[in-house]
Order: structure tokens, then C-alpha cells, then sequence
């Protein structure tokens, strides 16, 4: 009991700092979006390194170097993941934390489709409804803001093909977003010193202040993830499941309140579509978990 108890803690600690990044990621400005990109990944990779030595766990980290399959999905996931810091980033520094909130919204549904598409998955027929009503939702809010959301759907298309790489790839949290912040660091490391030598960055021209606020993106990075990591060993997948709508509701929330974003008619509407397929798909994942629990415990019995 006291396990399950804690694992809903650090399950709302993992998601409740996620849905605060908004207000963090503004506080790394002037630096443009690409610049506090790299920095997070740099420093992210300086952080989960000495992390990996502090667990001992670099055997693993170089197991995973010497699989090669898993290298290449780890590879993959690199590069979505960086997409979709770098989507992020500059959606709320550009005033768009209601369109990333939208991203995280509709990402359970991406990820649904993903797993159609890619791994031949079969969907039930409520799960098709919540694709229709995602998809409905998507073309008002198009009509609303007159383009495509395209900061959403590339967050929510990322962070669904980042999970479909880390599914394939089968390796340790840690230990994998580690390696894939290495291999994307050298990147990071040549855009911040091309900045630095043109004349064009900021991490010594705003103050040590600023600086240290930058080299905090690696724990920032870092402390979440261990704390979705306690929370994934505690509790249930489903309670993961509700859970994860705390960052968006927390991002949605920030954007019309403190970041006083509009929003028109058209995009309530937009919004409130989304969030009834999230109602008839997480109804629908709840009464297919509670059938198999019944079968599973039939099955058992004598």
C-alpha cells in the first residue's frame, strides 16, 4: 500500500513537472529556441552520464552501444526526441503553450495510429471513433487558426514515433536516454560553440545567473524521468494513463492564464473535441483493461 501510495506521488511529481516547463524554458531567453536546444541536450547528456556512473550502470550504457539494432532505434529516437525538445521549446517561447498543450493532448491518439500503421496493431471500434473526433478536431482547429497546428502534430507525432523507437529498442530508461543525448551532443556542442565564436550567443553574455540557469536543464531534464521511473514500477499502466494528462491540462491551463493566450470560439470547440476522443478512448482502454482482469482471474480459477 505504502508502495502504490508513493508511486502515485512520484507519478504526479514526473507529470506535474512536465506540465511546468512553460515557465521554465521562457526563463533560458534571449537565447532563440536552437540555442536553448543545444544546451539542453549538452547538459543533459553531462547530467545522465555522471547519473549512469552514480547508479553504476555503464555496463549497460555500453551494451547498448555494442547492439547494433539497438543502437539504431536509439539513434532514431535521438532524433525525434531532440524534434521534439526543439518543437517545444520554441512553441512556448513563441507564445504557443496552447498549441503544445494540444500536442499532448491528441499524442495518445497518434500514438494509437502509429501503432496500426507501423506494427499492424487492430483497434476496437470506440478507438476508431476517438481517431474520427481527433481527426475532426484537428481540421476546426485548422479553420481557426488558419493553418495547420503544425507545432502540435510534430509534437505529438515525435514524442509517438519516440515511443515506438524506445518500445523497439527494449532498453533501460536511463541508461537509453543517455546514450541517445551522447550521440546528439556533439551536435549540440558545435551549434553552441559556432554561436559563441560568431558572436551570437548567450551563455556568457547574460550574467553567471543565466548561465547556471541553462547548465539546470540537465537536472530538469534528468529529475522527472526518475521520478516517472519510481512511478512506473508502483502503479498500474492505466493509472500511468490518466496521469499523463496532468502535463497537458498544466500546459493548457498556463496558456490562457498566465501566458494570457486567446482563445476564440472556434478554438474551444476545437479543443473540446479533442478532449471528448480522449474521454471515449481512455473509457475505452479502462473497460478493455477490466475485461481482460475478468478472463485473466476465470482463467485462474479452479
Amino acid at each position: 500500500m505504502t508502495s502504490t501510495r508513493s508511486g502515485y506521488l512520484y507519478g504526479v511529481a514526473a507529470y506535474g513537472l512536465w506540465g511546468a516547463f512553460p515557465l521554465y524554458f521562457p526563463l533560458l531567453q534571449p537565447g532563440g529556441a536552437g540555442e536553448i536546444l543545444a544546451h539542453r541536450i549538452l547538459w543533459s547528456a553531462v547530467t545522465l552520464v555522471l547519473l549512469v556512473v552514480a547508479l553504476r550502470r555503464g555496463r549497460r550504457l555500453a551494451d547498448l552501444a555494442r547492439d547494433r539494432r539497438t543502437a539504431l532505434f536509439l539513434l532514431a529516437a535521438a532524433v525525434v526526441i531532440s524534434l521534439n525538445w526543439g518543437g517545444f521549446i520554441f512553441g512556448v517561447t513563441s507564445g504557443r503553450v496552447v498549441e503544445v498543450s494540444l500536442g499532448y493532448f491528441i499524442n495518445p491518439l497518434v500514438s494509437m495510429l502509429l501503432g496500426v500503421l507501423v506494427l499492424g496493431e487492430r483497434m476496437r471500434p470506440a478507438q476508431w471513433v476517438a481517431i474520427g473526433i481527433g481527426a475532426l478536431a484537428c481540421g476546426v482547429l485548422t479553420w481557426d487558426y488558419g493553418r495547420l497546428p503544425w507545432v502540435a502534430l510534430l509534437l505529438a507525432f515525435s514524442f509517438g514515433t519516440y515511443g515506438l523507437c524506445k518500445k523497439k529498442a527494449n532498453a533501460g530508461a536511463i541508461e537509453s536516454l543517455t546514450f541517445e543525448t551522447v550521440l546528439v551532443a556533439p551536435v549540440a556542442v558545435a551549434w553552441v560553440a559556432w554561436l559563441w565564436l560568431t558572436g551570437n550567443g548567450h551563455f556568457t553574455t547574460e550574467g553567471p545567473g543565466h548561465a547556471v540557469l541553462l547548465m539546470t536543464a540537465g537536472l530538469v531534464t534528468a529529475v522527472p524521468l526518475l521520478c516517472f521511473g519510481a512511478a512506473a514500477t508502483r502503479i498500474p499502466l492505466s493509472a500511468i494513463g490518466l496521469l499523463q494528462y496532468i502535463a497537458p491540462i498544466s500546459h493548457f491551463l498556463l496558456g490562457i492564464t498566465v501566458f494570457d493566450e486567446v482563445m476564440p470560439a472556434g478554438r474551444w470547440a476545437g479543443f473540446c473535441l479533442v478532449w471528448l476522443a480522449l474521454a471515449v478512448f481512455t473509457t475505452d482502454a479502462l473497460r478493455a483493461r477490466h475485461r481482460r482482469s475478468v478472463l485473466v482471474r476465470q482463467a485462474a480459477a479452479p
